[in-house]
């Protein structure tokens, strides 16, 4: 308690600390609690020496602990911004405090909404919504919007030319509209940025990235404009993006979990990534000027799912944008700034494995010249997010097997006392975000009525932690199987639409997907209850 009061003291005095002490003193934070871990995991294995088997446990156990670690730390320091500043994300980057919400736009932004095979209709009342805002509040002189498509289904190009085009002629003489459909999708995403870079890139000051699901108020659309006005050495600014109302069950635990646990994690991260902050690839504002000089994204050499275009692209921009002399911050406040979430588990389970193959790239760049200490550090996070499922998997495998026959896997491990204690610290760092999230809004009259009550947060949080410990076994098994057939079998799945509406899932179509975790699942509980 006495290290966690030393801790707040140094949030607090924030002002004197240099970002350079404040990674320095959250990388000793992080490497300590590490650190203290691993002992323990030591002192619980180890009192009859180390077999192979704990071996493989203990280095599986270290694999998964650097991101547990950050985010507990990420919780604890967002917990006490959000508890001992006025306003947390004005605190973490000063800059906004400076923008009255007056000051005149005088720059040219581009709101650049890439799409493949969408649903059309939804597109257009995203863009509506976002172009009636910027109209009414005077501003529609200032902004242009690019529809930039990279669909390949007959029907739906039919859809967009009508649609987009009535789009045009509607807001003539409002707020210009463009409309283009790429017949080669070269580079995916980060491709079709780049060519609307090439050709209009000259005409605008900034780029407003949207997905074919992002909506942002004219408000917060304004703030972030004027923010990078005043800061010429502003490269990308990150607003933190809350998910849209839903139809679909699983997508609204999903986004109450998600807006639990990301205010307090973005904070913590904001204050000590600095000038060194994250792009999510969407809902974000960037120069485009060092965006075109200096953030074009190499293809990678070889054959394989490690080689060709970089999918996820967003961590490497911001990297390329800082190593360009730029500032890659984020707003780290919800302002509205919205997204949809994937309706149903197989449509989240594919795009985090893209977002799994994309990190995977990562390792073909962390030689990349130049790059700053913080961002290197930020992709091989970006890796290990990953690579902490197979982990996982071998650990719970392990573990399980040498529960049921000890000779075959020799483990003997202080479950009493050591064992359970370390269980519990590790079930409080990986909710901690969610947690300190929750007491806030509970210590806030105004936020606590803005979700119910005091009982309705709770009900919902505890929940949205069933779920989501029901949720982490289906996405280990899913990243196991997919790392699996990228390193080994060299296959990965190739870039695709997303799903987007809320839809049943037939049993059989469930099953198809889902029969290894349901395997893996059966397995452990006969494994476990035949002991």
């Amino acid at each position: 308690m006495i290290f966690v009061k030393f801790l707040l003291l140094q949030v607090q005095v924030n002002a004197i600390m240099t970002p350079t002490q404040r990674r320095a003193l959250f990388a000793g934070l992080v490497f300590g609690t590490i650190f203290i871990l691993i002992s323990m995991m030591i002192y619980s294995l180890a009192y009859m020496g180390l077999s192979w088997a704990e071996w493989i446990l203990l280095g599986c156990f270290a694999i998964t602990l650097p991101w547990t670690a950050i985010g507990f730390w990420n919780a604890v320091i967002g917990f006490g911004l959000m508890r001992l500043t006025k306003n947390p994300a004005e605190y973490v980057y000063p800059a906004l405090a400076d923008i009255k919400g007056t000051e005149n736009i005088q720059t040219s932004t581009a709101l650049a909404m890439c799409i493949r095979n969408e649903d059309v209709d939804q597109v257009n009342r995203n863009l509506t919504a976002m172009m009636a805002q910027l109209v009414g509040a005077g501003q529609g002189s200032n902004f242009h919007i690019y529809v930039l498509s990279d669909s390949s289904f007959e029907d739906v190009i039919v859809e967009e030319e009508n649609v987009f085009s009535k789009l045009k002629s509607d807001w003539k003489g409002k707020i210009e509209v463009t409309y283009r459909r790429r017949t080669d999708n070269w580079g995916f995403k980060a491709g079709n940025l780049r060519e609307f870079c090439v050709e209009w890139g000259g005409n605008h000051d900034y780029m407003l990235t949207l997905d074919a699901d992002s909506v942002m108020s004219a408000a917060a659309i304004l703030r972030m404009v004027r923010v990078m006005q005043k800061n010429d050495n502003l490269g990308i600014l990150q607003s933190l993006v809350v998910g849209l109302p839903s139809d679909s069950a699983f997508t609204r635990v999903f986004q109450f979990g998600m807006r639990m646990g990301m205010k307090s994690f973005t904070l913590g991260s904001a204050w000590w990534q600095a000038d060194c902050g994250p792009y999510w690839g969407h809902n974000a504002l960037i120069r485009l000027k060092p965006f075109i000089e200096s953030c074009h994204l190499p293809k990678l050499s070889g054959k394989g799912p490690m080689s060709g275009w970089v999918l996820s692209h967003d961590q490497v921009e911001a990297t390329f944008m800082r190593r360009a002399g730029y500032e890659c911050r984020v707003i780290a406040d919800e302002m509205g700034s919205y997204e949809e979430n994937p309706p149903h588990i197989l449509e989240f389970i594919r795009r985090d494995l893209r977002w799994c193959h994309g990190n995977m790239q990562y390792f073909k760049l962390l030689n990349e010249p130049g790059l700053h200490l913080t961002s290197r550090i930020q992709l091989v996070l970006a890796i290990l997010m990953f690579i902490g499922s197979p982990a996982w998997m071998v650990f719970v495998v392990l573990g399980t097997t040498a529960f049921v026959n000890n000779e075959l896997v020799p483990v003997q491990m202080q479950a009493v006392g050591p064992g359970y204690t370390l269980f519990g610290m590790i079930m409080a760092m990986i909710f901690a975000p969610k947690i300190v999230s929750i007491l806030d809004v509970l210590f806030r009259k105004d936020l606590r009525r803005s979700f119910g009550g005091g009982l309705a947060v709770i009900t919902g949080s505890l929940l949205e932690i069933v779920f989501s410990m029901m949720l982490a076994p289906l996405m280990a098994v899913a990243n196991t199987i997919f790392l699996f057939k990228m390193f080994v079998l060299g296959r990965a799945k190739g870039w695709v639409s997303q799903s987007r509406q809320a839809q049943s899932l037939p049993f059989w179509v469930t099953f198809t997907h889902l029969w290894p975790q349901m395997v893996f699942g059966l397995i452990g509980f006969a494994a476990v209850f035949s002991k």
